[in-house]
């Protein structure tokens, strides 16, 4: 039980009637009393004070009386200031109540460490107050226990009101220190400066902290190896640190540093700890590799390539396998050309030495290099400093000569020949030669390669001979060299291959080229066009051009005049009273030199806001056709011989009165896809065609339109009788005839004629019938492709009808044929039979 007064003047201290050596008594606060104080002395030799207050016994010591005094002295020498702390030590102490003088008095405690655990450490006497304490007690565990006494009467009457009564357990040094760790790993490298941090030891006591008993110091109490001493450490923090730059790691990789830790800030009578620490030393490129010669010999022979030569090794102390280790080798000198390569071993980090390029003898006997290594890791900064250039060694090449063949050196040469030059020109042609005699003499030529066999070569000169007339515009690409590959080949049978590059030089032999053939001008939009030409020939024989209207009628020449644009094209202009139609204007263009050529341009000169619009009707005219269409123009065939054969048939019967047979009407219609109005053909009431101011419609008249509708009105063509039919053409005898036979003909029969209302209500309904068969496929769906409806395109076709029953009484007026597209020429024909 312990208790302070005020500082400086008087601590009391309860103590055990026996205490042993370097027992702890008490802790005084010395920095209340003198904060300064840098010398702590006691009066009393069986008693010492250390930094932090603690008082300690300096022996045994047996207390013969119930209390006893000394004093300890706090002096600042810097300031000349003296302080004293007067401290008493008792060795019993009894809890007494006030009460005790007027009532017999009876003592009893509670608390943790009576009737709580631990049970039974602390009993009171319950006559006297004696306050005892049975067994030893743990601070570590229990750092205080707080009891309340009682005091009462033998009637149980409260004589005073319950004492709080804390006990404090003063700590003792009970407890070393311990590392964390009982080995610890560090690494460091080589080439570290001084001062580098190894890595940091740490110790925990369990003692009670702030106090000199948890107060550590680390130190290193051994090395092994033990010289020199290369590391220290902190002993308050203890990180290590490196106090020597000599470390070598290829003289000692590994250190063993014995740590300790004492407390009581590390004074002689400080509970002691050690552990181990391993320290490696990571390795520096602090080495550099070394040739073991200055000096190496190899051999190789000429035009030999891709082989290895020589292999050179080096040393190197650093640690193997490592960067710092690793060899690169460099040819400093003589390998301008190429010839060498150096590589190097990863397995015994030699230096490789080959040679990657044909050597020639003829050209040098042999070759000097000089070769450097260094490492693949950079030099650490101090080596780098001392090591001024890297280490060197001359190697000394020989080339063996060798029998060799031929040489194409250069690989290509050139020649001019002018374009078409007369077959049979010789000139200069390709030249090899041989490396041993550094001549020609003796070597063969042969062409293996001539892309359009213009040129043959002469065997034993290498001279060239033109074969056939050369043409540069025949060159793919223009205005490129015309290659031939060449052999020369000596008398063993050694051969080199070379390239003959012919300059074919142009002559002016091609006149200027129209790039149009077919212009569309929508008159509407636009007043002009724009030609242009291209020359095949060189810039010198092509432009500028000149353009003319060529050799053309004085309507064309009225209507068209041609205003250069700049000297490739020009432009082509119309009068404005120029009427629509297609326009075929020659044209003829001339280079600077006077090579020329006419051409003639087809222009469309159209109605229409756009170039497309034309051209979109052409299309749909030549339109290909598909396979119902197909089918239905063959079975618009068939039901067209039907036709004539039931017309046949009602001519004979014509007697028996007006009657139709019952497939007359469903054989003599066929399906047409009408692209346009067609025809303006109607069948006059009275059984004649009536003729339109565009075109004429004699003869029979077999079509039946579709359902095209122009306006909003279905137009309908149908015959009853005419001008000719094909029963009317068969004659007497029933001959058989064409239908182009009839054109020019004559002859009424008017067996044919009915009335429009008998027609129309007669074929309607099996017409509807015949379409609704043929408009659907094998597996009775519609088919899209059988009936086709087209759009109205517009008026004002040049062509006319193409239709198949159209006649015209004028051979000239199918000269539109001329002009169809491939796709539709192959339906005109088979309609006109022409």
């Amino acid at each position: 039980l312990s208790f302070a007064c005020e500082a400086c003047r008087k601590v009391i201290f309860n103590v055990p009637s026996k205490l042993e050596a370097d027992k702890v008594v008490g802790r005084v606060n010395l920095k209340e009393c003198l904060r300064s104080a840098d010398l702590i002395q006691s009066s009393d030799p069986d008693f010492r004070v250390l930094g932090d207050g603690l008082v300690y016994t300096t022996h045994a010591v047996v207390f013969s009386e119930e209390k006893r005094t000394f004093i300890i002295s706090l002096s600042d020498t810097k300031k000349q200031t003296q302080k004293e702390i007067n401290v008493l030590l008792e060795h019993q102490k009894k809890v007494q109540s006030d009460a005790a003088q007027n009532y017999t008095v009876f003592y009893s405690i509670s608390g943790r460490g009576v009737d709580q655990e631990p049970l039974n450490l602390f009993f009171i006497d319950r006559n006297s107050g004696n306050l005892f304490c049975t067994r030893p007690v743990d601070r570590e565990e229990y750092d205080v226990f707080d009891l309340i006494a009682y005091a009462s009467t033998a009637d149980g009457y409260s004589a005073d009101t319950p004492l709080p009564l804390p006990i404090r357990v003063e700590d003792e040094n009970d407890n070393a220190p311990v590392f964390t760790e009982k080995i610890y790993n560090f690494e460091v490298l080589e080439s570290s400066r001084l001062g580098t941090t190894v890595g940091t030891v740490c110790a925990t006591d369990r003692d009670e902290p702030d106090t000199m008993h948890t107060r550590l110091k680390y130190s290193i109490l051994e090395q092994t190896p033990r010289s020199p001493g290369l590391f220290s450490v902190n002993p308050s923090t203890g990180v290590i640190t490196t106090v020597s730059h000599y470390m070598d790691r290829e003289v000692v990789d590994k250190y063993t540093l014995i740590m300790k830790v004492q407390d009581m800030d590390g004074q002689f009578f400080g509970l002691i700890s050690t552990s181990t620490c391993v320290i490696t030393v990571k390795d520096s490129n602090d080495n550099a590799p070394t040739f073991r010669q200055n000096a190496y010999q190899a051999s190789v022979e000429e035009n030999a390539y891709n082989v290895e030569i020589l292999r050179i090794p080096i040393d190197d102390k650093d640690l193997i396998n490592t960067a710092n280790w690793r060899a690169n080798f460099t040819i400093l000198k003589g390998n301008e050309n190429g010839h060498f390569k150096m590589t190097t071993d990863k397995e015994t980090n030699e230096g490789v030495l080959y040679v990657v390029k044909p050597l020639n003898y003829e050209e040098n006997h042999q070759v000097i290099l000089e070769i450097g290594v260094t490492n693949e890791a950079p030099f650490t900064r101090d080596i780098a400093t001392r090591i001024i250039t890297m280490n060197r060694a001359l190697v000394t090449v020989h080339v063996k000569d060798q029998d060799e063949g031929p040489e194409c050196v250069p690989a290509a040469q050139y020649v001019r020949i002018k374009e078409n030059s007369e077959v049979g020109l010789k000139i200069n042609g390709y030249q090899a030669y041989d490396p041993e005699t550094r001549n020609s003499n003796g070597l063969r030529y042969k062409i293996l390669h001539d892309p359009k066999g213009w040129i043959s070569i002469d065997e034993f000169s290498g001279s060239i001979t033109t074969s056939k007339v050369l043409d540069r515009e025949a060159i793919t690409p223009r205005n490129e060299l015309y290659n031939i590959t060449v052999l020369a080949m000596d008398q063993d049978g050694r051969s080199c291959t070379g390239t003959l590059a012919v300059n074919i030089e142009d002559v002016n032999d091609n006149p200027p080229e129209i790039l149009q053939d077919y212009i569309v001008i929508c008159k509407s939009k636009m007043g002009y066009t724009d030609i242009s030409a291209v020359d095949p020939d060189e810039p010198a024989h092509g432009a500028p051009f000149y353009f003319s209207l060529g050799n053309t009628s004085p309507e064309i020449n009225k209507i068209w005049t041609l205003t250069k644009i700049n000297d490739t094209a020009t432009r082509l202009s119309y009068q404005k009273n120029a009427v629509f139609q297609e326009y075929a204007i020659p044209i003829t263009v001339k280079d600077r030199a006077g090579q020329q050529a006419t051409k003639n341009l087809r222009v469309n000169l159209c109605d229409c806001t756009h170039p497309s619009q034309c051209r979109q009707t052409m299309r749909s005219a030549g339109a290909t056709l598909g396979k119902w269409a197909i089918l239905a123009i063959l079975l618009g065939i068939a039901l067209l011989f039907s036709v004539l054969l039931t017309l046949v048939c009602g001519f004979v019967a014509a007697g028996k009165g007006k009657r139709f047979p019952e497939d007359l009407a469903q054989q003599n219609l066929i399906i047409s896809n009408t692209e346009a109005p067609g025809d303006d053909r109607v069948c006059s009431a009275n059984g004649f065609v009536t003729q339109t101011a565009n075109n004429t419609c004699q003869g029979f008249c077999g079509t039946l339109g579709s359902g095209v509708k122009n306006g909003g009105q279905e137009i309908i063509e149908m015959v009853k009788g005419g001008h000719q039919t094909l029963e009317s053409c068969r004659g007497v005898g029933h001959h058989h005839h064409t239908l182009d036979s009839c054109r020019g003909g004559h002859v009424e029969v008017d067996n044919c004629r009915h009335t429009y209302s008998e027609w129309h209500s007669y074929t309607q309904p099996r017409l509807s019938e015949k379409l609704h068969i043929c408009n659907q496929d094998q597996h009775h769906m519609p088919s899209q492709d059988y009936v086709l409806t087209y759009n109205y395109e517009g008026r004002g076709s040049p062509t006319g009808s193409v239709g198949c029953c159209s006649e015209k009484q004028e051979e000239d007026g199918l000269d539109f044929l001329n002009n169809l597209e491939p796709k539709f020429i192959t339906l005109a024909e088979a309609c006109t039979k022409r």
